[in-house]
């Protein structure tokens, strides 16, 4: 993908800015203890930032390893996300080879960025289901954790703002079901030729394939309009919602480019270890240097870096800790496990049409002409992501359900108005086309994410696990076949040609199975790698309020807390939780 839309990225700004709030060097630091140290300035790590700097008393440092958000056009650009991984944005991590992909490895992007994932991701807008929700309830024996107690919190992180073009969207989303917070959130601005025929399709074919309004109001199955973290036809992110509109507060400090080595303490009561300071560094071979937290230290690096981070400080797997001559503070066994993600194959169809937006992709012309139409008005192609519309379905009776309940899906398709580069088929240089992405958003594999260095800057070991149930790659070959339905379905009579590529020779399960493990990427909704459990529970990382078990004064609020992969795109769920976080942590110390 990266490859192919070089010319994209040239073709529009790159230059980041300063912001007076952003420090850059470690030596600017003006303290050297704050009440909370926040390690990420991603999703969840902005929401802390914001919520516990709201009370001035509170001193706040954000610790941000990559680079400032402000200034990059590609970043705020709706239609360029797809531009953004493997780029100085992106961590570019790569997954061992895969035994279930015939041995290829694959890249997962993770944003390098402040407001992390939300400042790259495509951008959907999912709640999650009331299952994923109440499946919380179980999963930590906690009833905080329910679809009902987290309502007020989730109705914190947005608001349901116009699309772009400013259109009658009654009956295309259902305003009650959003909030009052500072995500903006849009449904598409600009529509394209296959947005009606999608949504007709469901309203023809029901059952598994019925289009629904809203797929915020607790149940999400069926064919909808994208909601986008987007306002204005520009992203919305965690930068620019929690964290920019804060800076300038005088007791908050923001430090890109800045790596932790570890987080240490000292020995507490009852076996229990206080974590209070924080060591970071800038570049390898650099003296670490020492904060201190006299409340809390927050830990949101990510699916990757929060397991990365708690093994260096000796928090994880015995074994792991041994091979690496790390001491061992907390024997942790799940740091770095249950690693899921939604693997996502792209299925490409030739089409009877003018009006895709392939031709943009081949032609710079026609590129800088559709992002000059976005700078000066804020309208056009750019103003949305690349895909209108989508679907979550059931599998069909036969199949096993590992979802979290019957309002939660088992697949997902993802329509495309052109050829979108994912996986290893090469664009066309000719042609029309439409992209149905195809993925499995309840798996049943497993992976892990396992450090194999003392050195901070050394990435850890990737290993998704991708494929290797029945359960996924015979469910991958369902949802692929239910995409042929759908588009038999008369408002695509006399549009698709057919299949396209070695996708037309693919007409047995056994063959869709084989272009499946030879063409599946992943949707980047990496979960799981420091999952939460009840608070006696010998399994788990957290416990029900995020507290890292055996330790004090250490949470860790992100994505890698999440217990089962949600059915769903996963960044409203994240920002849910630091919500509800951030509570927690002012009751905890007489904020609230």
């Amino acid at each position: 993908m990266h490859r192919f839309l070089l010319f994209l990225i040239s073709a529009s700004s790159w230059a980041s800015f300063g912001t007076s709030k952003i420090i850059h060097s470690i030596s600017d630091l003006q303290c050297s203890e704050y009440d909370f140290i926040i390690i990420g300035g991603g999703t969840a790590g902005s929401v802390l930032a914001n919520r516990l700097s709201e009370n001035p008393h509170n001193k706040v440092l954000v610790l941000e390893a990559g680079i400032n958000n402000a200034g990059i056009q590609d970043v705020q650009v709706p239609f360029l996300g797809v531009t953004l991984p493997e780029t100085s944005v992106d961590w570019n991590f790569t997954t061992t080879p895969q035994v279930g992909l015939n041995n290829r490895s694959i890249e997962l992007a993770r944003g390098f960025v402040l407001g992390g994932s939300s400042s790259i991701n495509f951008m959907a807008w999912n709640r999650g289901s009331q299952d994923y929700w109440n499946s919380f309830v179980t999963a930590t024996k906690n009833q905080m954790w329910s679809f009902t107690a987290l309502e007020k919190y989730y109705r914190r992180t947005s608001t349901l703002v116009p699309p772009a073009d400013g259109r009658d969207t009654t009956g295309d989303v259902d305003p009650t079901a959003y909030g009052n917070g500072p995500v903006q959130v849009s449904i598409p601005g600009f529509m394209t030729e296959i947005d009606n025929r999608v949504t007709e399709s469901g309203k023809i074919l029901g059952g598994r394939f019925s289009f629904i309004e809203d797929l915020n109001k607790g149940k999400t199955l069926g064919f909808a309009y994208a909601a986008s973290s987007i306002g204005n036809g520009t992203r919305s992110s965690a930068a620019t919602a929690y964290l920019e509109p804060i800076l300038k507060r005088k007791n908050i400090d923001v430090l890109i480019s800045t790596r932790v080595a570890r987080v240490t303490g000292h020995a507490a009561s009852k076996g229990i270890t206080h974590i209070d300071t924080v060591e970071i560094l800038q570049n390898p071979g650099d003296i670490p240097h020492q904060i201190k937290a006299s409340k809390e230290v927050l830990l949101s690096a990510g699916v990757m870096g929060t397991p990365h981070i708690l093994t260096l400080s000796g928090i994880g797997p015995k074994k792991v800790l041994k091979n690496l001559g790390i001491n061992v503070v907390v024997a942790a066994e799940d740091v770095g496990a249950n690693f899921a993600d939604h693997p996502l194959v792209a299925n490409y169809f030739s089409v009877n049409s003018n009006h895709t937006w392939d031709p943009v992709l081949r032609d710079p012309s026609l590129f800088a002409a559709d992002l000059s139409e976005w700078v000066n008005s804020k309208q056009g192609l750019f103003v949305d992501t690349a895909g209108n519309t989508y679907g979550f379905m059931k599998l069909p009776h036969g199949f096993a359900d590992p979802s979290t309940g019957p309002r939660s899906a088992n697949t997902e398709i993802i329509f495309v108005n052109g050829f979108a580069p994912f996986g290893a088929t090469i664009p066309p240089t000719t042609g029309s086309y439409l992209s149905m992405l195809t993925a499995v958003v309840s798996p049943t594999s497993r992976g892990t994410v396992t450090t194999v260095s003392r050195d901070p800057f050394a990435p850890p070991k990737i290993d998704l696990n991708i494929f290797t149930t029945d359960f996924d790659i015979s469910a991958m070959v369902q949802v692929m076949k239910d995409a042929r339905t759908l588009i038999s379905a008369s408002p695509w009579d006399g549009y698709i040609i057919g299949p396209f590529g070695e996708l037309a020779n693919a007409t047995t399960d056994d063959q869709l199975a084989t272009f499946a493990r030879n063409n599946a990427v992943t949707v980047n909704h990496p979960v799981g790698t420091a999952r939460i459990s009840p608070d006696n529970a010998r399994y788990g990382v957290v416990d029900s309020h995020l507290k890292v078990k055996g330790t004090s004064g250490l949470r860790v609020i992100d994505a890698s807390v999440l217990p089962q992969i949600p059915e769903c795109h996963p960044q409203a769920l994240v920002y849910t939780i630091a919500e509800r976080a951030a509570d927690l942590i002012k009751a905890d110390h007489g904020l609230l």
